[in-house]
């Protein structure tokens, strides 16, 4: 393995926890949104990460490794029921007074949140020893 893909493993971490932190604070931003331009409350979205595939020498699909880092699969919805909140005035309300709100935890998106920065500034540790374990090598030669 090379320099150069232990950096790009590290970037791809780097762009995955901000494509999660952004997300986290997207479910944050809306915990009380009741009404969304679909219908309904708004629902909780999370981040699905898969392993990124390393390809050989030779290029082939099928000679595919894991290993090179992680990619974003994709960004789904939180299919748990949403909260009933009983307030008869709110212009959403149904006929029995009560209001779904959104599925949105705040204690759940937080700890999302500090695990996705946790994992970011590892990311930039990782990164910058390498760059420093570069600069040492090239040192070495003089």
């Amino acid at each position: 393995m090379s320099f150069f893909s232990s950096m790009n493993i590290s970037a791809s971490g780097l762009t995955a926890q901000r494509i999660r932190m952004n997300v986290a604070s997207r479910n944050l931003a809306n915990i009380n949104t009741t009404r969304t331009s679909q219908g309904g409350p708004y629902r909780r979205q999370d981040v699905v990460f898969t392993a990124a595939a390393l390809e050989t020498a030779t290029g082939y699909p099928e000679n595919r490794v894991s290993g090179a880092g992680v990619r974003v699969a994709g960004i789904i919805e939180d299919s748990r029921p949403h909260p009933l909140k009983y307030d008869p005035y709110h212009p959403d309300a149904n006929d029995d007074g009560y209001v779904a709100m959104p599925n949105v935890d705040l204690m759940e998106e937080m700890v999302n949140l500090i695990s996705a920065s946790r994992s970011y500034e590892a990311n930039i540790a990782a990164f910058q020893t390498t760059r420093q374990m570069a600069g040492t090598a090239l040192n070495i030669g003089v």
